[in-house]
C-alpha cells in the first residue's frame, strides 16, 4: 500500500478538540518514535474561521470578526482523514519541529506564521 499521508497534504481532523477542522501536514513520522510509538503527523490547521461581516458593522467589529486562529498539534494517523488536495506550505522547516511544544514563545511564533497560509 502506498503512503498517502504526505507533506503539505490537506487533512480533516476526526477526533479531539479540533475535530472537523482542516489542517495541513507539516511533518509526518511513519514508524513512530520513543515518545509516540505509532504513526503520527505534526499538523497545522485553522481553529477559528472568520465570521460573516456586513456593511453596517464598524471597523473594530469587522477587524475582530476577520481574525483567523490557528493550531499546531501532533495527531495519530487514525485521527486524520486525508483529502485529495495539497498546498504549497511556506512554513520554515527549521522552526517547525517537535521542540516547539517545549517552548511557548516558539509555538506562538509558528501559530502566527500559520495564519498566513491559504487553505
Amino acid at each position: 500500500m502506498g503512503k498517502f499521508m504526505e507533506l503539505r497534504k490537506v487533512v480533516l481532523v476526526l477526533a479531539g478538540r479540533h475535530s472537523g477542522s482542516k489542517a495541513i501536514i507539516v511533518k509526518n513520522i511513519e514508524y513512530g518514535t520513543s515518545d509516540h510509538p505509532y504513526s503520527h503527523a505534526l499538523v497545522n490547521g485553522i481553529d477559528c474561521y472568520p465570521s460573516k461581516v456586513i456593511a453596517a458593522m464598524g471597523k473594530k467589529k469587522i477587524a475582530k470578526r476577520s481574525k483567523i486562529k490557528s493550531f499546531v498539534k501532533v495527531y495519530n494517523y487514525s485521527h486524520l482523514m486525508s483529502t485529495r488536495y495539497s498546498v504549497d506550505s511556506p512554513l520554515d522547516k527549521t522552526v517547525v519541529n517537535k521542540d516547539l511544544f517545549r517552548d511557548p514563545a516558539l509555538k506562538h511564533k509558528v501559530r502566527h506564521e500559520a495564519k498566513k497560509l491559504r487553505f
